[in-house]
């Protein structure tokens, strides 16, 4: 069952501008412009995906926001294109993790999902007329996204994980177990948690990953 945590009465978040007291009014063309192109990045994003997996995308940006209220608009984008490499994979990337012992933590791997994810995003904002800056920092998170580094790219990689056991654990226990075997699904939810940076999005995390860990041994391979 997938648990989606609502709380603190945050209320979801739409295309907010990122701060609490905006520099533009939201009449101003800056303003439209930033929320129009999040808006113009999440229909990429979902027509990529053909529909699929949005949920996870839509729970990273709202982590994001829950823990950093003032996000900017190349976090908030970072967000929800983190994963856009996985909609253009090929099968000779796709068997690299089923033929590899580390699995899905295979360094070959993550590099290319995070490298080519970042080359996809940036290609669509030049196209859309994004500002070189705003270009330049969304590819520095989404090429971190997995391992993390500064405190912008430590947050995503975080609310990634958090999503990803609200979101896709269930897919990983009830599918990907059954080809890969419990071994392969148990060692990434480990990774995944143990991977967190921050204790406070640890600390949210952590019944999601306990509960994950159960319904995984549950679960007949």
């Amino acid at each position: 069952m997938v648990k989606i945590i609502w709380g603190c009465g945050l209320a979801w978040y739409d295309l907010r501008f990122g701060t609490s007291q905006p520099r533009f009014k939201s009449g101003h063309p800056h303003f439209i412009f930033m929320a129009d192109l999040l808006n113009k990045v999440k229909i990429f994003v979902n027509d990529s995906f053909k529909g699929k997996n949005i949920l996870h995308f839509e729970r990273t940006l709202y982590w994001i926001n829950y823990f950093r209220p003032n996000a900017d608009k190349a976090l908030q984008i970072a967000a929800y294109a983190h994963d856009i490499e996985r909609a253009y994979r090929t099968a000779e990337i796709a068997a690299i993790h089923k033929k590899s012992e580390k699995g899905f933590q295979d360094d070959e791997f993550l590099k290319h999902h995070q490298e080519r994810g970042a080359e996809i995003i940036g290609e669509f904002l030049i196209k859309e007329g994004a500002s070189k800056e705003l270009i330049e920092r969304v590819k520095m998170l989404v090429l971190k996204h997995e391992h993390g580094g500064n405190e912008d790219q430590d947050l995503l990689k975080d609310c990634d994980t958090l999503s990803f056991f609200e979101t896709n654990a269930d897919m990983f226990i009830k599918e990907k177990a059954k080809i890969l075997g419990k071994k392969k699904v148990k060692s990434k939810f480990d990774w995944m948690f143990n991977r967190l940076s921050s204790n406070k999005v640890k600390e949210v995390a952590r019944p999601l990953y306990l509960n994950a860990l159960e319904d995984l041994e549950k679960q007949a391979e």
